[in-house]
């Protein structure tokens, strides 16, 4: 799906429906006994940096969601059942975390105990109104320290329903949100026609957790993945790596307001052909790095790229449908001075890959931990990210332009840049978040802008960019 914030994903006016959890359903959480399945690091991680940034005293909003239409008059009945049949589906949803003094303890309700509440919230006649409405409630509901922390919506209309969906990240990746639109039409669709949906069970978040945990306690600090994060930490300076061009920030000031900068870089045409240039060296992934190593060290002048690439955990087919936060990091180098044209910096960015695809296993928390770092987390980010995904193989992707389908994310606070290009049907789109400061907007847009040169060049003309 295009990522884009709620602000640009084509909210319309309508009268709006909410459902969160029944009070019944959160009254029989609170006297749950304690699932012994513990927390993935990730989510530990996450839960932690929001403790302690709200601590700081600043409410940083770091949900994620997603935004599709159901085309014609809606059944709200059985939209509402299609809802509570997917939140079954994906056991995570179901669950939370208490504290027990410093430590968190999962808790667990069994799929019986689970009902929706739905309300209607009223009419709007303004879309502003609607989408300032639909952020602050939001940011209120997929708290990362509460519990529920996810809401459903929609904007029912008579010719068409939008629905918007927030969740707290620790619940949901990247690739969990694009799933969504089509397994709720899937459901949405079956409840019409009276028909038991055919789907295959899925493989639970929560038992991912306890076994990628358990894996990565057995290590020490002289495991070979604690010695390569060991290795390129210093290699940063003692620290995670940010985006490596001037943002403008101000070292001893407060956290900063961030913006959002989406566009389309190129059509299908341009974008097949890009990837067709870039197969023999690993594809479009290594492509986007191979650019963005380039263009950086033309911004910045930094004559190696440090980074570090997201991957999805979902090693085993068991995970692929599964709904939660399956992302492992590969710290990668490319010294980009050394390489002579663009063929050059892909090769670099191959073999880094090839050398630390196998890193993204153990949680990037728990390495940190064997460390030693202090790494007292003031910033939703830890790191900077260009993240890159093919979407096209996902069900129902090749509905997502005529359903209004978006990947939504929370624009608020942080010091670093978060940046996505997601293949889609209709090309290539790319979104980022950055500090909101004159200089980090006038480098991201010679970012971008170098980026797109970069793909129309190596897909119109085959040439190899020089460095």
């Amino acid at each position: 799906m295009r990522v884009t914030d709620i602000q640009h994903c084509e909210v319309r006016p309508g009268q709006l429906i909410e459902w969160t959890l029944d009070p019944a359903t959160i009254e029989t959480a609170t006297q749950l006994p304690e699932d012994s399945r513990p927390p993935a690091y990730v989510q530990e991680s996450h839960m932690r940096t929001a403790r302690s940034v709200r601590q700081d005293g600043l409410f940083v909003p770091t949900w994620i969601g997603a935004a599709f239409d159901i085309p014609g008059t809606v059944d709200l009945d059985v939209l509402q059942s299609a809802l509570r049949s997917w939140t079954l589906r994906h056991e995570t949803l179901r669950s939370g975390f208490r504290w027990a003094g410093e430590e968190m303890r999962r808790f667990t309700l069994d799929a019986e105990a689970v009902s929706l509440h739905r309300e209607v919230v009223g009419d709007f006649h303004e879309a502003e109104k609607l989408v300032q409405y639909l952020q602050d409630r939001f940011d209120v509901a997929a708290d990362a320290l509460t519990w529920p922390n996810f809401i459903y919506t929609a904007v029912v209309r008579e010719d068409c329903t939008s629905v918007y969906m927030a969740f707290d990240h620790s619940n949901v990746d990247s690739y969990s949100l694009q799933r969504i639109p089509g397994e709720i039409h899937d459901f949405y669709a079956a409840g019409l026609e009276g028909r038991p949906i055919e789907q295959v069970p899925v493989s639970s978040y929560i038992d991912f957790c306890e076994t990628e945990r358990a894996n990565a306690d057995r290590i020490d600090d002289t495991h070979a993945v604690v010695a390569r994060w060991r290795e390129f930490i210093n290699r940063c300076d003692g620290k995670m790596p940010s985006f490596p061009v001037d943002l403008g920030l101000d070292p001893s000031g407060k956290l900063p307001t961030q913006k959002l900068m989406h566009e389309m870089l190129v059509d299908a045409d341009d974008a097949a052909a890009f990837e067709s240039y870039c197969r023999p060296f690993g594809g479009s992934l290594v492509g986007v790095l191979a650019a963005t190593s380039l263009i950086v060290h033309r911004i910045g002048g930094q004559p190696v790229y440090r980074t570090v690439v997201p991957f999805h955990t979902r090693a085993k087919s068991q995970w692929l449908d599964s709904v939660g936060w399956y992302v492992g990091g590969a710290p990668i180098e490319i010294a980009t001075a050394q390489a002579p044209d663009f063929r050059g910096v892909m090769e670099l960015v191959r073999a880094a890959l090839q050398a630390n695809r196998a890193v993204t296993r153990m949680p990037i928390p728990r390495v940190l931990h064997l460390l030693g770092s202090d790494f007292r987390p003031t910033s939703p980010d830890l790191y900077s990210i260009v993240s890159f995904i093919d979407a096209r193989g996902i069900p129902g992707s090749e509905r997502w332009a005529e359903l209004k389908a978006y990947g939504l994310v929370r624009v608020s606070y942080g010091d670093q840049v978060c940046a996505w290009v997601n293949r889609l049907h209709e090309g290539l789109q790319f979104a980022s978040r950055y500090p909101d400061t004159d200089i980090a907007y006038e480098n991201m847009r010679r970012y971008v802008e170098q980026l797109r040169d970069v793909i129309v060049s190596v897909a119109r003309e085959g040439r190899a960019v020089t460095v």
